[in-house]
């Protein structure tokens, strides 16, 4: 009998693989990206002390306002303008970009070009 891993700890390996490699500071920190089933969550973080600097997800008023549904495309977009508006805000044009895990398409793939066109670069 063959024994699969469940999708949830493939992801978890790749994320703990992939943050080996790259690490946010405080000139160029973090853009975390997060995809439940009913959800997505981005978070600008600089590693170097630990804090969060900036964040939005689909369950932010003004984003689930905008957006029909709160899993598919069109909010994974939304969470990207939002969290790149508040990137700006706070001074923050670079990042560096940590899927966590998923794979780079569909929703994860929406938020990272709407965070580029609202404009954060990575």
């Amino acid at each position: 009998m063959v024994n699969k891993e469940s999708r949830t700890k493939v992801r978890e390996k790749k994320h703990r693989r992939v943050r080996n490699r790259l690490s946010g500071t405080t000139e160029r920190p973090r853009l975390a990206v997060f995809r439940s089933n009913n959800h997505m969550y981005a978070q600008i973080i600089d590693d170097t002390v630990g804090n969060t600097l900036a964040a939005a997800s689909t369950l932010d008023k003004e984003v689930k306002a905008a957006c029909e549904k709160t899993n598919n495309v069109d909010a994974a977009a939304q969470v990207g303008t939002a969290i790149a508006k508040k990137a700006l805000e706070k001074g923050i044009s670079t990042v560096v970009f940590d899927r966590g895990g998923f794979l780079y398409a569909g929703k994860v793939k929406a938020l990272a070009d709407a965070a580029r066109e609202a404009g954060l670069n990575f």
